[in-house]
């Protein structure tokens, strides 16, 4: 039984399309938003399509139709939100930009994610993930010493600096309006939310007189306490024993007392980070599991993505939905855990275009309307 999301009453029309707009568009429904998504070529079934729809209706509505813009009009009258991620200037060649949408609805909440944001020299440039992360700075310090850049494996510019930092944004906005009235336009850059992350990165850097290499800072493989380890089994542990106490009881458990004194002692952590390495071969992971899960040190195993999937602490938190699958995998759960009003997961996926009629009736137009709308390939 659904009970009422935080944000139950708010409407989106969700024009984005791949991953940032609809993973936004998709934290804003999981609580209880109504969040129509608009498209008007079959991206829906594209690779992140059926785990981002989710609490979703889609529509198929052609924008550089004259009858699509209409359409576009009469639901952007009731809504509350719209989202969009193209490049600057598509939309307003469209006309359903923000300032062409607020004459019609003053209050809307129009939020555009784009690489590199709606200003300056680099507001038409195509990117993806890895760029924002390359000019931000964030993907230089992804990677071993001595070796290049490597690409992580979430994306972390298109979800944390796009996505999220959306969401962020829109509800601030709808705080807002709840006491002025008044709807406003987001400009959130990719790369402006990649680089926002950089604050320890950046006082690191400072505390080290500047020189800051990949693979090797204090939170990055230096010393022994905060780093991964191989397993006898070709496993990973990952230790993050970076206070002392924790350090302390790490030491103890693996041997060697002696250490203790000498955590970050840069003469001796070379020697300290081999002999982690070969205390850590002499075990499998499961072994090194059993051995820790007494010993409170910050140690915990490198899990696989299947083995995140089956874990009994993401189930205990409610993360994986065994009930709803999408392909592989179950679905994963809502992380923002509201007491009052929780998000849920109430329908799946919807197919390419599945709720135009239903929508579109609601919004006052006849059987023959909605016909004549497909025929002429305005929906």
């Amino acid at each position: 039984m659904f009970t009422k999301g935080a944000l139950q009453g708010i409407t989106v029309i969700d024009l984005s399309r791949l991953l940032p707009g609809p993973y936004c568009s998709m934290i804003l429904a999981d609580h209880g938003a109504r969040v129509l998504a608009v498209e008007d070529t079959r991206t829906l079934s594209a690779l992140f399509a059926r785990r981002l729809y989710r609490n979703k209706e889609h529509l198929c509505l052609n924008l550089k139709s004259a009858q699509g813009v209409e359409i576009f009009f009469r639901l952007v009258e009731e809504a509350d939100v719209v989202l969009e991620g193209f490049r600057p200037g598509v939309l307003q060649r469209l006309g359903v930009d923000y300032e062409q949408v607020a004459q019609v609805n003053p209050g809307i909440i129009y939020c555009s994610i784009t690489g590199y944001g709606q200003t300056g020299s680099y507001r038409d440039r195509a990117g993806h993930d890895v760029n924002y992360l390359a000019q931000s700075g964030v993907l230089d310090l992804i990677g071993p010493a001595g070796g290049p850049p490597v690409i992580p494996g979430v994306q972390i510019a298109d979800l944390l600096g796009g996505g999220m930092n959306a969401a962020l944004g829109i509800l601030l906005a709808l705080f807002e309006r709840s006491s002025t009235g008044k709807g406003q336009c987001i400009d959130i850059s990719m790369t402006d939310g990649s680089f926002s992350l950089l604050p320890l990165a950046a006082f690191l850097q400072e505390a080290s007189g500047g020189e800051f290499e990949r693979g090797e800072h204090l939170l990055a493989h230096r010393f022994a306490c905060y780093n991964i380890y191989a397993t006898k089994d070709g496993r990973y542990m990952a230790v993050g024993a970076l206070e002392e106490k924790f350090w302390k009881n790490l030491c103890v458990c693996l041997g060697c007392s002696e250490y203790v004194p000498y955590q970050f002692c840069e003469d001796r952590r070379q020697e300290i980070k081999n002999f982690f390495r070969e205390k850590f071969l002499e075990k499998t992971q499961a072994e090194w599991v059993e051995i820790l899960k007494t010993v409170d040190a910050c140690c915990e195993p490198v899990r696989s993505l299947a083995e995140a999937f089956a874990s009994p602490l993401l189930q205990e938190r409610d993360m994986i939905a065994s009930e709803r699958k999408c392909g592989q995998f179950p679905s994963i759960g809502v992380p923002i855990k509201l007491e009052q009003t929780p998000g849920t997961l109430r329908t799946p996926p919807p197919q390419f275009g599945a709720d135009t009629r239903k929508v579109l009736q609601e919004f006052g137009y006849s059987e023959a309307e909605i016909t004549g709308f497909h025929e002429q390939g305005v929906c």
